[in-house]
């Protein structure tokens, strides 16, 4: 796929802005162009977050999502504000615990469990991480070298055993789900 637009779903605190800049930083590394925008409520957790991402080979006129290719969704007040974007046979990577009710006619619909695994690995912080790694697994648009080496360079130092484990986790979940619609 020449072009492609993320979106990362949720409410303030879970991580989202850093997760977008991660996936762009290690999406940029691979020779591909990409403009970020994002939006969230002036509460500083708990307001609906959004991160968006357009990728794209070439040039990109259009820096703001007009058709969404993915959406990964943390939580369930971020759905009504992107299930309009949606694009027929778009991707929806929710996390089970925190969502319900995602529509799936004209979507594929992963729901898994991202924050009930952060949790039992200690920290639910890392819900967003894992996330990551699942995209990385279902989607097969960014190298997971990569973006592990992304993840190693844009986390403090302190958190990086956990983040390096979430990563690993969240793309073993999905690592051997593909989406054939997505391939480069």
């Amino acid at each position: 796929m020449d072009n492609f637009e993320i979106r990362f779903g949720g409410t303030g605190g879970q991580g989202l802005q850093l997760s977008a800049k991660l996936l762009a930083d290690a999406l940029s590394e691979q020779g591909l162009n990409v403009a970020r925008s994002q939006s969230y409520e002036p509460t500083s957790r708990g307001g609906i977050s959004r991160a968006d991402l357009v990728v794209s080979k070439d040039d990109i006129d259009f820096p703001l999502l007009s058709e969404l290719d993915f959406l990964i969704l943390l939580d369930q007040p971020a759905l009504e504000i992107s299930l309009p974007l949606m694009k027929k046979g778009g991707v929806v990577l929710a996390d089970a615990r925190r969502t319900a009710d995602i529509p799936s006619k004209n979507l594929k619909v992963h729901t898994l469990p991202l924050s009930e695994i952060a949790l039992a690995m200690g920290n639910e912080r890392v819900t967003n991480i894992i996330a990551l790694g699942a995209f990385a697994g279902i989607s097969n648009w960014c190298d997971y070298d990569v973006l592990q080496q992304t993840i190693s360079e844009g986390v403090p130092p302190r958190f990086l055993d956990l983040n390096l484990a979430a990563f690993a986790r969240g793309y073993e979940l999905t690592s051997g789900e593909e989406d054939h619609s997505a391939a480069r």
